[in-house]
């Protein structure tokens, strides 16, 4: 079976793009990297030509994910687990491989809907160090983790789960939180790396496609630093700073200008040998501004 690697890339529709070039660059740190065109931009956070595609749109959601395979070979091979296990997809052209800055893609919709992109060989900009947006004592943690994990929404959590599996992710219910209503949430989480998670999903009630994205820092006090920052532009903390009981990383969420939410993190992990669960954080992660999707006792 091929298995995807990494989430390699996103791209994001947001309605105010000067808004996101300041949040990018002084709440998070990440550096900017300018296009040919007029309605985007560029996000990197190590070598890669990028992380993340920022759109001009007159809507604020997901607007893609990329996830990566080794090589051209694996490509191939993917699109014959595909074809075998009946999901459609389409291969993408040569110039919307060279949009994406990768060698060859294929999009294709997750049962929810959301697009997704699996493609190999992207560019490494090695002449080009990167460089933050904002003075930094350490870095991102990328490279072959990928740039992070994403909460999105999931109208069918067994669908959702069966067609990510099929991408050659791993992972299952890791939560089991007790709701106001009586009901019980059960989050599941899934991964291809050495990264605790790379996707999660099972919170129902979503109307968009994502409810927040999460970036890891190698250095405590960058996270220390985006936190007394974003506190200091007046910018709400949805959660406050906490430590989760799965992937055991000191973490704080707030909203970013197009209004879903950013979780910002540092900490190492070592993932469990066999599947386990839990009813909470270690502590932290109150709720502090409502409404923005994680309005949830942890």
């Amino acid at each position: 079976m091929v298995e995807v690697i990494e989430l390699g890339y996103v791209g994001l529709n947001v309605t105010d793009m000067e808004a996101w070039r300041s949040y990018a660059t002084e709440c998070i740190g990440l550096e900017i990297a300018e296009s040919d065109k007029d309605d985007r931009f560029y996000l990197r956070m190590d070598k890669q030509h990028h992380r993340f595609t920022i759109f001009k749109s007159d809507q604020d959601d997901l607007a893609y994910m990329g996830w990566r395979v080794k090589g051209q070979e694996e490509f191939k091979a993917m699109q014959q687990q595909l074809t075998d296990a009946g999901v459609a997809f389409r291969v993408g052209t040569e110039e919307e491989a060279r949009e994406r800055h990768v060698l060859a893609l294929i999009k294709l919709d997750d049962p929810s809907g959301t697009p997704n992109e699996i493609y190999y060989s992207p560019q490494v900009d090695v002449m080009k160090p990167f460089h933050p947006g904002r003075p930094m004592h350490g870095k991102f943690v990328a490279g072959n983790q990928g740039l992070g994990h994403v909460l999105v929404r999931s109208d069918d959590d067994q669908a959702t789960y069966d067609f990510y599996k099929l991408l050659g992710l791993k992972g299952s219910i890791e939560y089991r939180i007790a709701l106001p209503d009586g009901n019980c949430a059960e989050p599941v989480f899934m991964s291809c790396n050495d990264r605790q998670h790379s996707i999660a999903f099972g919170f129902h009630g979503m109307v968009e496609r994502l409810n927040h994205l999460h970036i890891q820092y190698t250095e405590f006090d960058d996270l220390g630093i985006s936190h007394d920052t974003i506190r200091n532009q007046k910018i709400d903390v949805a959660m406050q700073l906490g430590k989760h009981a799965n992937d055991q990383l000191y973490t704080f969420y707030s909203p970013t200008p197009s209004g879903w939410l950013m979780e910002l993190g540092w900490g190492d992990c070592v993932k469990p040998e066999a599947q386990e669960h839990y009813t909470g954080d270690i502590f932290g992660h109150a709720v502090e501004a409502s409404g923005y999707g994680m309005d949830i006792e942890l």
